[in-house]
């Protein structure tokens, strides 16, 4: 495991238990026409208020402000922007000036040590990053690839552009992400499995489990106040809120 800063890994901490979801998105959208991207004070009362977290944009940015409550230099990183394959990080920096990868819309467990000069920089193939997968990573000017490694022996790749965005490029992004609904809910978590950490995830009236064993695929379920009862029980969202949006996405099933 590449060593981490305790003062950024606190503050990556405190986002342990924050699935990546759509509904919240729909969940606007249903109250204002065209949906917003809201602020983090917004985020904050929601969350106390109904348990609810946010898609990458809501994510990274609630993120942001946590690094700069906490007095660490962060900024935002992403690509295709504005439009459907828009994803958003952040970089975190050390009192060295190296760079972390903090990833919450893709539920990473931990952030990872980019830069040369750090343990194991580059090197082979890494546990503790990713739910159920080992991962390399290797960087090519401004740019990250990283492989990921399934135990079935899938290999898939991401890349990510390394270079900042200002803010106001950032925000302008996170509105148009906001007012783009698909008809498909989603939700992403990290669940803890035997003695370690799985990716549980609900997308389009399905769910399954990605652990190091493999992907197991859960039974299908007829009713939402069946998915409501799932839902809350990992992400422990009130059913209220789970009830009114799921309610809402099966009529555009």
């Amino acid at each position: 495991m590449l060593h981490v800063p305790n003062y950024i890994q606190a503050v990556w901490g405190k986002f342990d238990d924050f699935p990546m979801e759509t509904l919240t998105k729909f969940w606007i959208h249903l109250q204002e026409e065209d949906g917003r991207q809201r602020e983090v004070t917004e985020m904050r009362e929601h969350r106390e208020q109904f348990g609810i977290t946010g898609n990458c944009f809501d994510l990274s940015l609630w993120l942001l402000d946590e690094f700069k409550r906490a007095g660490i230099s962060a900024y935002p990183i992403g690509h295709h922007l504005e439009s459907e394959h828009a994803h958003i990080a952040v970089i975190a920096l050390d009192s060295e000036g190296k760079r972390y990868f903090c990833d919450l819309g893709d539920q990473w467990l931990r952030p990872l040590p980019i830069d040369a000069g750090q343990e194991n920089y580059g090197g082979g193939r890494l546990k503790g990053y990713f739910p159920a997968a080992e991962i390399q990573f290797e960087k090519h000017g401004e740019q990250l690839e990283v492989q990921y490694y399934r135990p079935n022996g899938k290999a898939s790749r991401q890349i990510f552009e390394l270079t900042p965005i200002l803010m106001r490029d950032c925000l302008k992004a996170a509105e148009h992400s906001q007012k783009t609904v698909k008809p498909h809910p989603l939700l992403e978590c990290r669940i803890p499995y035997k003695s370690g950490v799985a990716h549980w995830e609900f997308y389009n009236w399905e769910s399954f489990l990605s652990t190091e064993e493999g992907l197991i695929k859960e039974p299908a379920l007829k009713y939402v106040d069946q998915w409501v009862e799932i839902l809350h029980f990992h992400t422990r969202y009130n059913k209220q809120f789970l009830e009114v949006v799921l309610k809402e996405y099966e009529k555009l099933a």
